[in-house]
């Protein structure tokens, strides 16, 4: 690893958690019954837990680690309203033998519905987190990415009410202090946060609503039973009348029917040390967070202070150590931003994101009766809290419509059990699609 880039107070843990560390505090005692049992504490069930709370039903939350250790604290902050829903819908239909549009158009509303879930709760509970509804803007990385972006924007406009807008190259510079990209699309309706703090808010939120949350209670077997379930733990046995799995891109062999229907990718984050103000202030001028259209994408935002850069992406598409993923973050940086030279790296951390084999996100209960939400396909902050939510009115019986992604068909592949063995392949077949698309650009 080049030592050059690494700043002397380096950490390989996330920039967030100086802000707010994982909860070692949640230690509290494992009731032995609850209404609910929720494995994960992160952002779906801990909305789960707080919808379940208002609805009157305890929830006991459960995690394995530290409540806040996975990706709910480690993702990069941003927070989108349904816009990358739809990939892979080519031929599907809905419940009712509608077709591919119609289920189209019903996710992106419920993906618009996620913003607005996020944003209600965040007023609601009076959560302080940085958010800020900012937009976003996407850039593309070839012209043909740049051409596929507007046929978009029309959808999402019409769909979404998403207030997108294409930016072409000529006018790049009012959004990316850069040349990099052929343009690319901004979609105003898309806020930013800061995941730490919106987890540590929704926990006392939880807490507030009368839920339980118990750190460092590993699920183990689960068992139904004549009135619900017994689920034994770490810390001890808990009879509950519902189970909600709410574990995403770290679904293990607790469930291993759900283990084979989602493909954890990891992804990795550097921060920088603080840059100058007026350099730090050029960047980003309208403070927006920033994404590409390469399959090997990147994200990337300033940090809530206003001095740092905070940039993500598939370095590698498993979990590889700060000494690999962080001169590759800091590479991709370069090449967006030359001006950035010398500047070198305080934090690197890694998360997962959970992926279907169908790019959608599902909700639902497996044939044993447990009740899940998962993969997030890199954009959790916002669906995954409103599923979570979700899960909660559902099991409340307080549900006035069926969300587009419950209950559908989650699908696996054969041979397929959970270990993603072939994504350093994948991974290597889309950076020689990336270069080679760039190349003909």
């Amino acid at each position: 690893m080049d030592r050059d880039i690494l700043h002397p107070e380096f950490r390989a843990t996330p920039y967030w958690w100086d802000d707010v560390a994982p909860d070692e505090s949640a230690r509290e005692e494992l009731p032995s019954r609850a209404d609910v049992l929720i494995v994960g504490g992160g952002l779906t069930g801990l909305n789960c837990a707080i919808e379940l709370g208002r609805g009157g039903a305890h929830a006991v939350v459960i995690d394995g680690e530290a409540m806040g250790f996975g990706a709910s604290t480690r993702n990069g902050g941003g927070v989108s309203g349904g816009n990358s829903i739809g990939k892979g819908l080519s031929g599907a239909k809905g419940r009712s033998g509608g077709s591919a549009d119609e289920l189209v158009a019903a996710m992106i509303a419920d993906g618009t519905e996620s913003l607005t879930h996020v944003e209600s709760v965040i007023a609601r509970e009076g959560i302080q987190c940085h958010y800020a509804r900012t937009g976003r803007f996407i850039g593309a990385f070839t012209p043909k990415h740049y051409a596929g972006m507007a046929a978009k924007a029309e959808q999402l406009n019409r769909l979404a009410e998403a207030d997108a807008h294409m930016v072409p190259r000529e006018r790049q510079r009012e959004e990316i202090a850069s040349d990099y990209y052929f343009g690319g699309m901004v979609i105003n309706r898309t806020g930013k946060i800061h995941p730490a703090l919106y987890h540590h808010g929704l926990m006392q939120a939880a807490r507030r609503h009368g839920a339980t949350l118990v750190s460092h209670a590993r699920a183990g077997a689960i068992t139904r039973k004549a009135a619900g379930w017994s689920v034994e733990t770490s810390r001890g046995t808990v009879e509950a009348g519902e189970v909600v799995i709410a574990t995403n891109g770290y679904t293990g062999r607790l469930t291993p029917d759900l283990q084979r229907r989602v493909v954890p990718i990891a992804s990795h984050i550097i921060a920088t040390e603080p840059l100058p103000p007026d350099l730090a202030a050029s960047l980003i001028p309208k403070a927006r967070t920033l994404a590409d259209s390469r399959r090997v994408l990147c994200y990337f935002r300033i940090s809530p202070d206003g001095t740092r850069v905070l940039f993500g992406g598939r370095a590698r598409f498993t979990q590889v150590t700060p000494q690999v993923s962080a001169p590759l973050l800091h590479a991709m940086m370069l090449q967006r931003w030359p001006q950035l030279r010398g500047t070198r790296v305080t934090h690197a951390w890694t998360g997962n994101v959970a992926f279907a084999f169908d790019y959608l996100p599902h909700m639902g209960r497996t044939e044993k009766g447990l009740h899940y939400a998962l993969a997030c396909n890199g954009s959790g902050v916002a669906i995954l809290s409103y599923l979570g939510a979700e899960i909660g009115k559902k099991i409340l019986g307080q549900a006035n419509r069926v969300p587009s992604f419950d209950g559908r068909d989650f699908p696996t592949m054969p041979f397929y059990a959970g270990n993603p063995w072939f994504l350093p392949a994948i991974g290597g077949w889309y950076r020689f699609r990336d270069w080679l698309d760039r190349s003909l650009a």
